[in-house]
């Protein structure tokens, strides 16, 4: 390779300013979160003790609160800030729990889509150029079965959220593959936090803590479960019908 093809390599694989600024701009506010001491207001306590005012500035609102819900949710996920469970149990308690789970998959989804695109628009060629044998044919895998991948990836709650919006932008996953899977993956888990955030001042009242653990509990862990484990019989099939078609 003579050093003109080295430089147009460089130009298409290298890290610039401008492919990494969109990934520092999040960085930036994921730090500005902390700085500001905003951490504060997404807690557990923060809802209690603001309970009636946000009740009531909703029901004042209307479709206004629903656009300020999903931009806020949509701003969490996107600076990867924690505390997506307690947003979605306020979700559930300001909006009720079908509503409030329609709300925040949204909300969740387009952050998770805009962690995609900075991670892609960053990282995707450089990681292309420089992926070994190994991780070319798991990239591989991956892009066949993407939307078994990431419904599987989006149903188990042991994967931390933010992990799953990269992930697949290393991999090559197409972008509306993503999304879909993305959106359907997350609501089991969204409607179990929903739900709670519904009988929350009920808890509240009664002196008593909501659980953020619940979705561990067996009657809610066990069904989405059993559904990630139905978004991977594609997988096996497919691996199956291989297995039987390769020569003995």
């Amino acid at each position: 390779m003579n050093p003109a093809e080295n430089s147009v390599t460089d130009g298409k694989t290298g890290l610039t300013a401008k492919k990494i600024l969109p990934l520092l701009i999040l960085a930036a506010g994921l730090a500005a979160f902390f700085a500001f001491g905003l951490d504060d207001y997404i807690s557990l306590d923060a809802l209690k003790e603001n309970r009636t005012e946000l009740a009531g500035w909703v029901a004042a609102n209307g479709a206004l609160a629903f656009i300020v819900y999903m931009a806020l949710y949509t701003l969490v996920v996107a600076f990867s800030i924690p505390g997506g469970a307690i947003m979605t149990i306020a979700g559930g308690f300001l909006f009720g729990p079908i509503l409030g789970t329609v709300l925040t998959v949204i909300g969740a989804t387009v952050g998770a889509a805009v962690v995609f695109l900075a991670a892609r628009y960053a990282f995707a060629d450089l990681l292309r150029a420089r992926a070994g044998a190994a991780i070319a044919r798991m990239s591989d895998g991956f892009r066949r079965n993407a939307f078994s991948y990431m419904l599987f990836l989006r149903l188990i709650p042991v994967f931390p959220f933010f992990i799953v919006n990269l992930a697949p932008a290393f991999l090559g996953v197409r972008f509306m593959t993503y999304v879909v899977g993305t959106l359907i993956g997350i609501i089991p888990g969204t409607l179990v936090y929903a739900l709670l955030g519904d009988g929350f001042s009920a808890v509240v009242e009664q002196g008593g803590d909501n659980d953020l653990g619940i979705i561990f509990a067996p009657r809610f862990l066990l069904p989405i479960v059993g559904l990630a484990l139905l978004a991977l019989l594609p997988i096996a099939y497919q691996k199956f019908r291989d297995g039987k078609g390769a020569p003995r």
